[in-house]
């Protein structure tokens, strides 16, 4: 079966942007009806199988009882439904021309690893820092030592023809106001930990933030960083639609996922999760799922006939990554330890995360452009590379309001709209697009 970095480079190759959704469902047919919704799509399409937050956090026993009482799940329980009766989920679905992914958001994800392996599937995400820190209490050094054992777990198919694929989450540290560098950096340092761990196919990931240029800037820095960091794995770029505070109109919340799309093209990314209208209300139905994937690959195949994108401006993004990748790869030769002692030591460290191994003296603020900046670097060795006077640590007033910018800059775009851009002609990508 072609695996999945296989089968988005082969997209890539054609001209197309792969276009994911994030779903998941606990119940097994509409988790296939989900699927079957996204491959059938007007686009060129990867599946997502997004897991409940019990099977995440590994409380089987509570997925059980959540299922056998019939409550609500936020996800599909691939650890806790029958393997058979995930695999006739699967079936006749997911194959070499629409391969499938589980997304997750553990920090121990062995058992996980071990049931997407189990029916059938070789694709997942998620990263030892990104689904620690921002997101459980796991003590760091724990969730390394859980994901080297995840990573052998999946890269012990390899020698049976299989090319499993791991997609790094660390471009996407707490969704928003973390700078770019930091960002590229962990998303970097992830995707080396993966390889190490005997990985030969991988994914660096970056969240699209508040001010195109910047984002134009860091995703060219993170694709010169990881063909010269990465060049003896198979390895793409994802970008992910904003994943802060969402427009709350339609027009809004189209307005920046086909920025999203643009984006990802102007830069060498090949794939991209998308985000619906309905974000800011609710969990997006499938129909509403299928919208956005075609929304975004419609906004792709127009952008591809547009001038590629000229020389991004320096403003210092790729000097920051540089250094902080290189600060934690100086403190041991095994990735894993030197993540954990980076953070120990503060060489790392995530604004506004409260995770009791991050040092938690960094800070960031959102200029008037929506540009982020550093407020305060704590002991990251970036200090001289920041340039200039810091902008003043954010109060909880203005925090807020950094935090709903881009649902207030879209929201007034899309009510005041400037002319509409000339459609491009359609172009037929072949792979799975209809």
């Amino acid at each position: 079966m072609t695996g999945f970095g296989t089968f988005v480079a082969q997209a890539r190759a054609a001209g197309a942007l792969v276009v994911q959704p994030r779903m998941g469902m606990a119940d097994p047919l509409r988790q296939r009806d989900g699927l079957i919704a996204t491959r059938d799509a007007t686009a060129v399409t990867v599946g997502t199988i997004t897991l409940d937050s019990y099977t995440r956090t590994g409380d089987l026993a509570a997925a059980r009882r959540a299922l056998a009482d019939g409550a609500g799940l936020n996800g599909y329980p691939i650890a806790t439904h029958p393997a058979d009766v995930t695999r006739a989920v699967l079936r006749g679905v997911a194959d070499a021309g629409f391969p499938v992914q589980v997304r997750h958001g553990s920090a121990s994800p062995e058992h996980i690893v071990r049931a997407l392996l189990a029916v059938g599937l070789d694709a997942t995400e998620g990263g030892p820092v990104s689904y620690c820190l921002p997101y459980s209490r796991t003590p760091l050094h724990e969730a390394v030592a859980a994901w080297q054992r995840s990573c052998d777990v999946l890269a012990s198919i390899q020698e049976f023809g299989a090319e499993p694929h791991l997609e790094t989450f660390g471009g996407c540290l707490m969704g928003q106001l973390c700078p770019p560098s930091l960002l590229i950096a962990v998303s970097v340092l992830e995707a080396l930990f993966f390889r190490q761990h005997g990985l030969r196919s991988v994914s660096l990931s970056y969240a699209q933030q508040a001010d195109l240029r910047q984002d134009e800037e860091a995703l060219t820095v993170l694709g010169r960083l990881a063909d010269e960091l990465l060049p003896d794995v198979d390895r793409h770029l994802v970008l992910y639609a904003y994943m802060g505070v969402y427009p709350r109109t339609p027009g809004g919340a189209r307005l920046l996922l086909t920025e999203a799309a643009r984006l990802a093209v102007r830069t060498g990314v090949a794939r991209l999760i998308v985000k619906t209208t309905a974000e800011a209300h609710r969990i997006p139905t499938v129909g509403e799922n299928v919208r956005a994937l075609e929304t975004a690959a419609a906004a792709a195949a127009d952008e591809r006939d547009r001038p590629p994108l000229s020389a991004v401006p320096d403003t210092g993004i790729e000097a920051e990554a540089r250094a902080l990748i290189g600060a934690v790869l100086e403190l041991d030769s095994d990735v894993g330890r030197a993540l954990v002692r980076a953070f120990a030591a503060g060489y790392l460290d995530i604004p506004y995360c409260l995770h009791p191994d991050n040092a938690g003296r960094a800070r960031s603020s959102l200029g008037p452009d929506g540009r982020l900046h550093w407020s305060s670097v704590g002991s990251m060795p970036i200090a001289g590379l920041t340039g200039g006077a810091r902008p003043p640590i954010l109060g909880s007033a203005e925090l807020l309001t950094a935090l709903s910018y881009v649902q207030r800059t879209y929201d007034a775009r899309a009510a005041t709209p400037g002319p509409p851009r000339t459609p491009a002609p359609r172009r037929e990508m072949g792979l799975n697009a209809s």
